[in-house]
């Protein structure tokens, strides 16, 4: 069971929540239609994916900015029309998704997604609105404005987790600095309205998830999500932290940990 209430549907599902991260990016296809067919074939139903949106406004599922590391193409998505990305294949094989395709053939699974250009943000708003999937999607970004401008246009209906400065607001709680003034001065206070934070365990070599961040995160309603964990002994390590949820490229891996904890659903 959850360790906190499940604050929004997104997350009505037995914690731990397994995520295949980019579909489960180990195999070389990552955020392509087969990846995710493969992750819901292993009976993953949480799938975390990147969203960026062409020159002409179509939301392709994608992480990164330019087309040059993955794929067979060169070019920046957000210069490009729908019509030249949709020729680029990732590892020369696959086609970049449109994210409207994946919510359609996937009606089961919640989407993670991750909003990586804010030229992204209204077509992801306008796709929701229009097929009624807000229970199924929650919006991330490194950037706190761009989620926390979501989360405003939206309102509560959409689930979001925290942003970079969210974060570190957070971080200065658990440390026991959050009734301090400087966390607020520095623009850290943290939004209560994110129902998640989704973490990496550790960032330029320091410690972002312990027991006093775990803790922090729940006592304001907030599960812990951790990325991007491939090791099963840190797995088991994080899952006897009390986190909520484990973002994966090696979903097979995630899967065996879960189960030999009898906790895979």
């Amino acid at each position: 069971m959850p360790a906190i209430r499940v604050r929004h549907p997104y997350l009505d599902h037995p914690a731990p929540l397994p995520f295949a991260h980019r579909g489960g990016a180990a195999d070389g296809l990552e955020n392509t239609a087969a990846a995710f067919r493969r992750a819901v074939e292993r009976g993953y139903r949480y799938l975390e994916t990147d969203v960026h949106a062409t020159s002409d406004g179509q939301l392709v599922a994608f992480h990164d900015a330019t087309l040059d590391r993955v794929t067979d193409t060169r070019g920046e998505i957000g210069a490009l029309p729908w019509r030249a990305v949709r020729r680029a294949r990732v590892a020369g094989r696959e086609p970049l998704p449109h994210f409207a395709d994946l919510l359609e053939e996937f009606p089961d699974a919640h989407w993670n997604v991750d909003v990586k250009a804010e030229a992204a943000l209204t077509p992801l708003l306008e796709l929701l609105r229009r097929t009624n999937a807000w229970d199924r999607v929650c919006i991330g970004s490194f950037s706190e404005a761009r989620v926390a401008r979501a989360q405003r246009m939206a309102g509560r209906r959409m689930a979001t987790s925290l942003g970079t400065r969210g974060v570190a607001g957070l971080r200065l709680r658990s440390l026991g600095r959050g009734a301090l003034p400087v966390d607020r001065l520095l623009g850290t206070a943290v939004r209560r309205s994110a129902v998640c934070v989704q973490v990496p365990e550790r960032q330029s070599g320091i410690p972002v998830v312990d027991r006093l961040f775990v803790r922090a995160a729940h006592a304001l309603g907030m599960q812990v999500h951790v990325w991007t964990v491939n090791d099963a002994g840190r797995m088991a390590a994080l899952l006897d932290l009390g986190v909520d949820g484990i973002m994966t490229d090696h979903i097979d891996t995630l899967r065996t940990v879960l189960t030999g904890r009898g906790a895979w659903v």
